[in-house]
């Protein structure tokens, strides 16, 4: 596997902090580190005097702390394996900066024997935290067929899992499900294909995934604390991958009263990087800035003064 990766909407997301260019002594928190693709060019334009790291994958933690040691040991950098909800849950450091790259990483897809690809033959694991306890496997082997249902529609958004769900109960009584591929040729026979370049597995497995890591409530645990520990004029920037994530983030942002959301329009890859990268077709990436909102300039103040005058 190569180590080089691009990091999705990396222009946009440094473009998202431009005005701490100037500025000094800067704290930045990068809630999911991966193989650190943002942080090295956030740390080559802001230059921040501490960055704080986090990832709940010890495969990116490990690489980190080779990376980093020197910054590590010189206390410019601090690493910490958890992931960005438990970060939050014991921070007291004020942060001016924040990034969160949801979602499952490139390096998780890319090796089979981390069980996310539904492409990739591997164990039916989808662990982030590869400490926990819950795997994928104990879900679809274990889990009553009116929970696989609720998980299916919930977190896939699929309303049509019945055959899926009885397929799975049926099949599991004699060989359990252990292996991506197992699942994902099943789900392939039993629903086929809706859309062309859409793999009938794909809404399944992200929903395993989701519930498997917790990802959903990770995000609204984390999201309002992490907002509180900004300094004013601190800025949160979070990219997500699909609607549920999104949703969240947004009405997150919308809703508190300790900030705004800077960009009311979603930003979204250039069709360039998404030939380029396909898997940053459905990134979006929402940023949230801590105080009160700058009031726009009065384009027409001085017409105004003008014609006050002139009536008098």
């Amino acid at each position: 596997m190569s180590e080089v990766h691009k990091p999705v909407l990396l222009n946009e997301v440094i473009e998202s902090f431009a005005d701490f260019k100037n500025r000094v002594d800067l704290t930045f928190f990068d809630g999911t580190y991966g193989r650190g693709g943002h942080f090295r060019e956030i740390l080559n334009t802001y230059h921040p005097h501490l960055a704080i790291l986090t990832d709940q994958d010890s495969a990116a933690i490990e690489k980190a702390r080779t990376d980093w040691q020197t910054a590590a040991a010189q206390n410019k950098v601090k690493i910490l394996h958890q992931n960005f909800s438990m970060f939050a849950m014991e921070n007291e450091v004020p942060l001016d900066m924040i990034l969160l790259d949801l979602g499952v990483s490139s390096p998780q897809l890319d090796q089979p024997e981390r069980g996310f690809s539904f492409n990739k033959d591997g164990p039916l694991d989808m662990r982030m935290n590869q400490n926990a306890k819950l795997t994928a496997a104990e879900i679809v082997n274990q889990y009553e067929a009116d929970d696989l249902t609720e998980i299916f529609k919930t977190y896939g958004e699929i309303y049509t899992s019945g055959r899926v769900v009885r397929a799975i109960v049926n099949d599991r009584v004699e060989k359990p499900f252990q292996t991506t591929l197992q699942l994902a040729q099943m789900i392939e026979r039993v629903d086929g294909w809706h859309k062309k370049g859409f793999h009938p597995a794909t809404q399944y497995f992200m929903a395993l995934r989701l519930v498997v890591n917790r990802e959903l409530q990770v995000i609204e645990d984390a999201i309002p604390r992490l907002i509180n520990q900004l300094l004013d004029g601190g800025r949160i920037s979070v990219i997500t991958f699909h609607s549920l994530e999104d949703r969240i983030i947004k009405n997150l942002f919308k809703d508190s009263e300790l900030g705004f959301l800077v960009n009311k329009k979603v930003i979204v890859p250039t069709e360039e990087e998404c030939k380029i990268n396909p898997r940053a077709r459905s990134a979006k990436l929402r940023i949230f800035q801590k105080g009160k909102m700058p009031e726009k300039p009065d384009k027409f103040a001085a017409r105004r003064a003008l014609r006050i005058m002139d009536d008098a």
